[in-house]
């Protein structure tokens, strides 16, 4: 039975539901060390309320391209405040970034142009 354990303190199942994000994802975050939380007396994980707009932060980050070994690295700034904006720390992080998804942008362009080429052709151009 997912349920409040008290005013300050949030079950894994509710704290789910107050953020839309999977009971599975917020056991990774936890365990990724993302999260911070302890055991009740029956086993079950119990976090503070300010989890849940950690949980949303971190989705915000994931959005926006970071994988959790990034988000990891980011400072407490980053990670524990909902819509914290960016800081000195992690512009480079957020550029090299920017610049894989650039990258990845320009190669499905690239594959993009390929197959309208096949398409219109008929048959698959050399490699250039």
């Amino acid at each position: 039975m997912t349920q409040f354990i008290d005013q300050n303190r949030l079950t894994i199942g509710e704290l789910a539901r107050k953020t839309g994000t999977s009971v599975r994802s917020i056991r990774h975050y936890d365990e990724r060390g993302l999260l911070v939380s302890v055991r009740a007396s029956n086993g079950y994980r119990i976090f503070p309320n300010a989890a849940v707009a950690q949980v949303r932060q971190i989705q915000r980050m994931i959005a926006t391209g970071f994988n959790l070994t990034d988000i990891r690295s980011f400072p407490d700034c980053m990670r524990m405040i909902e819509g914290a904006r960016s800081c000195a720390q992690t512009t480079d992080v957020q550029r090299k970034r920017l610049g894989a998804i650039e990258r990845q942008i320009a190669d499905l362009e690239h594959r993009r142009a390929r197959l309208i080429k096949t398409l219109v052709e008929g048959t698959v151009p050399p490699m250039d």
